[in-house]
């Protein structure tokens, strides 16, 4: 509150905002890119066409493709930024497990990048017309992204998501149930993945999708909560 002399010289008030904190700086931004990780769920539907025995051999757009790449391009960055914006809050409450969040989500945005190269790849050679014989490279090119998208989008976001659990949990950051969502839908992701990993089923399967719904309901809620109403007051972040 400050006080001033109109030009009558009579005293007013003036409310001045008090000014945001670097906390609340960090839990906006951090809130805004987890829920800009939903960007990618329509790539599910755009990447259908290249599942396709003969995509190459096709007279189809690789415009779809091309979208899902820029929504996965979008994924990968926000890993990279949700994770920076958290580090400055979560280190002070363990400095190693924060790194290594830090560490792993760069990692997950690489393998997202990596996996972005090879549809790429794939839409080369569907726009030069190539021929038969690069068929056998194109299909393999997908089954190599199925992989990577299986550790980069669905493994390690697993893992990353037990580990912020842990994190928010024991520092009482945000309301305890609701890290135990991420504590608890890791683990459930992670037995998908397994499950893929030793052929027991399919990638593509309705059930692996079912085993995703507990993550993907923290990371939004998680999102959401954070833009809302931010951190939970701590000794180590009040007044920050």
């Amino acid at each position: 509150m400050n006080a001033n002399l109109n030009a009558a010289g009579v005293m007013i008030s003036q409310t001045v905002p008090a000014p945001v904190s670097s906390h609340r700086k960090s839990s906006l931004t951090a809130g805004i890119l987890y829920l800009l990780t939903f960007v990618s769920i329509p790539t599910f539907a755009l990447y259908d066409q290249i599942h396709a025995p003969n995509y190459i051999l096709s007279s189809g757009s690789g415009t779809a493709v091309i979208i899902g790449n820029i929504l996965e391009l979008i994924v990968g960055l926000t890993c990279i930024g949700s994770a920076v914006a958290l580090y400055p809050v979560l280190r002070k409450q363990n400095e190693g497990m924060a790194l290594g969040l830090v560490s792993l989500r760069i990692l997950e945005a690489a393998t997202i990048f990596v996996g972005v190269m090879f549809l790429l790849t794939v839409v080369k050679l569907h726009q030069t017309s190539a021929g038969t014989e690069a068929l056998v490279n194109s299909n393999t090119l997908v089954i190599m992204y199925d992989r990577i998208f299986l550790i980069g989008q669905s493994l390690m976001p697993a893992i990353n998501d037990i580990l912020l659990g842990i994190l928010l949990y024991q520092s009482r950051l945000v309301p305890r149930s609701l890290s135990l969502i991420g504590i608890i839908g890791g683990p459930v992701l992670l037995a998908g993945d397994f499950l893929i990993l030793f052929d027991f089923i399919e990638q593509r399967a309705p059930l692996i999708a079912l085993t995703a719904v507990p993550v993907a309901v923290f990371e939004f809620s998680l999102g959401v909560y954070l833009i809302v109403k931010g951190f939970k007051p701590t000794p180590g972040t009040l007044n920050k």
